[in-house]
């Protein structure tokens, strides 16, 4: 798989932080740099899913307030038709 454009990301950091998140990483074999990556990408899936989840939540406080059943179907056809789902 190739490889895309790679970025540099550069950061202030306390020097003993840096010396013992290095000494960490160093003790379970793997790179700094990898740890860091690793961890922006849980990072990001994370946020993903907690904004997913809220979205999901609101949308479904507005389906329970609607006292407009045919309403809320035609709002469930149009998000359908808008995510490939049907």
């Amino acid at each position: 798989m190739p490889q895309s454009k790679i970025e540099n990301f550069n950061f202030r950091v306390e020097p003993e932080l840096k010396a013992a998140f290095v000494e960490a990483a160093a003790a379970d074999d793997r790179p700094a740099g990898q740890v860091l990556r690793d961890f922006m990408r849980r990072y990001v899936a994370a946020r993903r899913t907690r904004d997913f989840t809220a979205e999901a939540e609101r949308q479904s406080r507005l389906v329970a307030a609607s006292p407009d059943e045919a309403e809320v179907l035609r709002w469930i056809e149009d998000v359908s038709d808008t995510q490939g789902w049907r």
